[in-house]
């Protein structure tokens, strides 16, 4: 696991939810706080998804960190936004 400490995992997952708000076109609606939440939570949802097919995530790397929170933060949007209805 990397030894990023809490700091770096906020700076990540804050990094990984505001790009995935973008990609998912939600960032008007958000604020930096939610970005960071989105991305911490993608974060645990993308891990546990390459997880589930087979994939090491705690020897990834910063990189393979990074778009982990990156992937889930988009995945966990587009829940969101097709359980409320948002477009």
């Amino acid at each position: 696991m990397l030894g990023l400490g809490i700091l770096g995992w906020i700076i990540i997952g804050g990094l990984a939810g505001w790009i995935g708000s973008k990609i998912m076109k939600t960032d008007a609606q958000m604020g930096i706080i939610l970005n960071i939440v989105v991305g911490i939570v993608g974060g645990l949802l993308g891990g546990f998804i390459l997880s589930l097919f087979g994939t090491n995530v705690e020897g990834g790397g910063l990189w393979f960190s990074f778009f982990t929170c990156l992937l889930g933060a988009v995945i966990l949007l587009f829940l969101v936004k097709l359980v409320t209805g948002r477009r």
